[in-house]
């Protein structure tokens, strides 16, 4: 097809849709890390996160969470509606990982009390700060009433998804997440949007711990196109 380019990041690539209020994603192989610092290529990651998203998206919505996704359309494309995407990124905490184990000196691996909810500034350019409520409503990136919506669906994902990943032997770590505002006249709704796959999560093996993840490109660990393809065999699109 030949589509209108509108916006190419990291890991992905936005296209105009077919219809009003829609966009095609593309997903590409390239991996980064390091806020772009480290960068590589995957053969095929973008046909796994792609292939894994969509089983994920349509789990959170059979659950009654609205997302972005409308549906795959190729290996490597999916049909999602077009949103206005709130300059945050949500990252979740189950287990001690990452960067709050250096900036809190956590052992990781340490089983939080609770899920632990964090917001980042989405900026490159400064590294993706971490940010408070207050910064955010001060700021105008997002209102109290869009953060209660936002902070609500959050633990509702967290909850769907650890028990998705629960039942095939996984553990969620943590994951990152983007909200959106889907408009329809003069109202919006605050939906899902971006991707979830081993990208934009932590997990491991329950059993051995087993990082099946992104980290496995950060940190060097090597096989990372086999730990992406295990999570989609358990995921069942393999």
């Amino acid at each position: 097809m030949n589509l209108k380019k509108l916006y190419e990041g990291k890991a992905k690539i936005l296209y105009k849709g077919p219809k009003a209020n829609t966009l095609i994603v593309y997903f590409k192989d390239d991996a980064t890390a390091f806020n772009n610092k480290k960068k590589s290529q995957i053969n095929e990651k973008g046909i796994l996160n792609n292939k894994m998203s969509e089983v994920i998206m349509q789990k959170l919505k059979s659950s009654g969470i609205e997302t972005h996704f409308i549906e795959r359309i190729s290996e490597r494309e999916q049909l999602i509606k077009k949103v206005k995407i709130f300059p945050l990124e949500v990252v979740v905490r189950n287990i001690a990982a990452g960067s709050i184990c250096k900036r809190l000196g956590l052992k990781e691996g340490l089983i939080l009390k609770k899920s632990l909810i964090e917001f980042f500034y989405k900026c490159d350019e400064l590294d993706d700060p971490l940010i408070t409520r207050e910064h955010i409503e001060m700021f105008g990136w997002a209102s109290k009433n869009d953060m209660k919506k936002i902070t609500s669906l959050t633990f509702k994902i967290n909850t769907v998804l650890s028990n998705l990943f629960g039942s095939i032997n996984l553990k969620l770590v943590d994951f990152k997440i983007e909200f959106g505002k889907y408009s329809f006249g003069k109202k919006y709704k605050i939906i899902l949007a971006d991707e979830i796959s081993p990208d934009s999560c932590r997990l491991w093996d329950a059993k051995t711990n087993k990082s099946l993840d992104k980290d496995r490109f950060r940190k060097d660990l090597g096989n990372i196109k086999e730990a992406y393809e295990e999570v989609a065999q358990r995921l069942g699109v393999l």
